[in-house]
């Protein structure tokens, strides 16, 4: 099972997203976002939240919970 590190960076790469178009839609810096995909900071909830509207898929699916889309 993947854990929201890789979860959130699959989904970025599957819908041909940079880490910069996802960090503007969230409100953040590249940079941050670019730590969220390391595993080096924590995603707040508010963003784990707004991934799921940006993707359309559930927070179960974002943090390995549920393995479908």
């Amino acid at each position: 099972m993947k854990n929201y590190i890789e979860i959130i960076k699959d989904l970025r790469e599957d819908h041909d997203k940079t880490q910069r178009e996802v960090a503007e839609y969230l409100g953040t810096t590249q940079q941050v976002y670019s730590r969220y995909e390391k595993g080096e900071n924590e995603i707040p909830v508010r963003h784990i939240i707004a991934l799921c509207k940006y993707y359309n898929v559930s927070a179960d699916y974002i943090l390995g919970l549920d393995e479908h889309e």
